[in-house]
């Protein structure tokens, strides 16, 4: 499980906002996580996990959503209590989803279905790494009827041979850092090119000399500058599409 060191906005380190949230999709148990909007609603934030599962790394980014005034549902993609530790086991379940596709967008679409049911209205989808992936798989879909955006924070780019974006995707942002090894930066400008060529608008920022993973607290990844200006440019993301 990924370690919670950034404290914000007075949030301790062990302190949650939210509730864990059991539904069902595809004959699945699954186990999500909602922190209702404090203060008066801005609009809501659906967060998709990275591979190791819904673990306290998206549950801290969900709090963080709530303090900020977002209703935010973080979702699961493996099922109650599958929160792979070891990385064969995260390789493995992540492969599952990349060879059905199918699944991969009805169990998104099952968590913004749940989301909505709890008062989650307009949305912005959002993802880590593998969530990221997941992220745009949705918006390349057409089906994420009231998202009003899509967000993808150091997130696999390629776009699938049989799959395009279409002409009426919300915007997109993407975060990257400069020095990731596992999805280079022709990764990146092969997805500006789609996305011009599809008239979706879309904002790329990239870091200098963050890795891959730059955001995870704690890690020998993570970079305090890239992620917090990745932050930042998040939250006015949202301002301008919620």
């Amino acid at each position: 499980m990924k370690s919670l060191g950034w404290l914000v906005l007075g949030l301790s380190l062990n302190a949650t906002a939210g509730e864990v949230v059991n539904y069902q999709a595809d004959g699945m148990d699954l186990e999500g996580y909602y922190a209702a909007a404090q203060g008066t609603p801005k609009g809501s934030v659906l967060l998709i996990h990275d591979w190791d599962g819904l673990t306290g790394y998206e549950q801290k980014r969900v709090d963080m959503l709530s303090s900020m005034g977002y209703n935010t549902f973080a979702v699961d993609l493996y099922g109650k209590g599958n929160r792979p530790v070891e990385t064969s086991a995260k390789k493995a379940e992540v492969g599952k989803l990349y060879k059905d596709r199918e699944k991969m967008r009805g169990l998104i679409l099952a968590g913004l279905n749940r989301a909505r049911a709890m008062g989650v209205e307009d949305v912005v989808v959002a993802g880590y790494c593998f969530g990221g992936a997941a992220t745009l798989e949705l918006a390349r879909s057409g089906k994420g009827d009231g998202v009003k955006g899509y967000a993808t924070f150091h997130g696999g780019l390629k776009t699938p041979a049989n799959q395009s974006y279409p002409e009426n995707t919300a915007p997109i942002f993407v975060s990257h850092g400069g020095a990731d090894k596992g999805i280079p930066m022709t990764d990146v400008a092969d997805l500006s090119v789609q996305l011009e060529q599809a008239n979706v608008p879309y904002l790329i920022e990239v870091y200098s000399g963050a890795p891959h993973a730059f955001t995870v607290f704690d890690s020998n990844r993570y970079r305090e500058a890239a992620d917090k200006q990745s932050w930042a440019t998040f939250s006015e993301f949202l301002e301008a599409n919620l």
